[in-house]
């Protein structure tokens, strides 16, 4: 199989298990935010994973919708915390129904996650609802991490903004590839391996986003250029510019928001060349993954479905 088959099969396997009971208008919004799309990063992952492992393919399906029910189930009260209106190009959840099923629907999302690992009677069962238990607090101290950091009060250093976005980000790309490593009876010495890879994968992944937000253009990104920007969010890509330029970065910040004002804090931050830096950033966790990639190789597993999905997502541009 290949990337787009993987991305096949788990969508027929979604399909084929909406959520459903009573009332309705609880789990309507939980069908809707699963149907809104996206690259299907981790559930693929957990699907490679297993395939690796030469393992039983509805084990991995299990633990690939289980982490795409979690990974949704984030994004509903992501989008209640940040006030957006969209995801995806299509109204968010809080937008459709209103805040209070949001958040219910967002909540039974979570509790439905584990619903589906109780009913999972692959091998490792214990250890994946471990993971999965700790990979839970993770996601929620790395959202609460990025909300302390918009607070003006709070500047993170950029070691502070890069576990933020391990923990916000890749803890769950990693749990996804390791268990559904496991989920195919693979080794539990050798998941550590997955595991890691996918840790520097996903902080690529991230930084790659951010770099996308300001340096590409919205006809190829598909979304607003500088929305991060409008947001005042603390990226890396604004921590160094402080870091260079602290005075004219802050009078850039304090300026009413405007396309002008996302000009001119992108001409400043080509003049620092921090596109330049932020890809030599982006490279070092590429690079980082790769030469994990190669001990896996050597331990004997194939690697050709993970440097594919590399490639992937090194090149793309939304």
């Amino acid at each position: 199989m290949n990337i787009p088959s993987f991305h096949k099969t788990y969508l027929d396997y979604l399909n084929q298990h909406p959520f459903s009971g009573n009332p309705s208008t609880l789990y309507a919004p939980m069908n809707y935010i699963l149907s809104l799309g996206g690259k299907r990063i981790r559930p693929i992952l957990a699907l490679i994973g297993n395939e690796i492992a030469s393992g039983n393919i509805n084990h991995g399906l299990e633990i690939a919708h289980a982490v795409e029910v979690f990974h949704n189930f984030s994004l509903i009260h992501d989008d209640i915390m940040d006030n957006a209106d969209v995801r995806r190009g299509n109204p968010t959840v809080h937008v459709k129904w209103d805040m209070a099923t949001a958040i219910l629907s967002g909540d039974n999302m979570l509790v439905k996650v584990f619903h589906i690992l109780s009913k999972y009677n692959g091998p490792e069962k214990d250890r994946i609802l471990s993971n999965f238990i700790q990979v839970s607090t993770e996601v929620c101290e790395g959202q609460q991490s990025d909300m302390d950091f918009s607070s003006n009060a709070v500047l993170p250093t950029e070691l502070a903004y890069l576990e933020m976005i391990r923990k916000k980000t890749a803890v769950l790309l990693g749990c996804s590839l390791q268990c559904g490593f496991l989920s195919g009876n693979g080794s539990i010495e050798d998941s550590q391996l997955f595991y890691d890879y996918a840790i520097n994968l996903g902080l690529s992944f991230q930084l790659k986003d951010d770099f996308i937000d300001s340096f590409v253009d919205a006809e190829i990104s598909g979304k607003k250029q500088g929305g991060d920007i409008l947001e005042g969010k603390k990226t890396w890509l604004y921590l160094k510019s402080l870091e260079i330029n602290d005075e004219e970065t802050k009078r850039l910040f304090q300026l009413p928001n405007s396309d002008e004002k996302i000009k001119a804090i992108l001409l400043l931050w080509k003049s620092l060349k921090l596109d330049q830096l932020m890809e030599e950033k982006i490279a070092l966790y590429d690079q980082k993954a790769n030469e994990i990639l190669h001990k896996i190789n050597e331990k004997g597993y194939s690697t050709l479905l993970l440097s594919e999905l590399s490639s992937v997502l090194t090149e793309r541009k939304n």
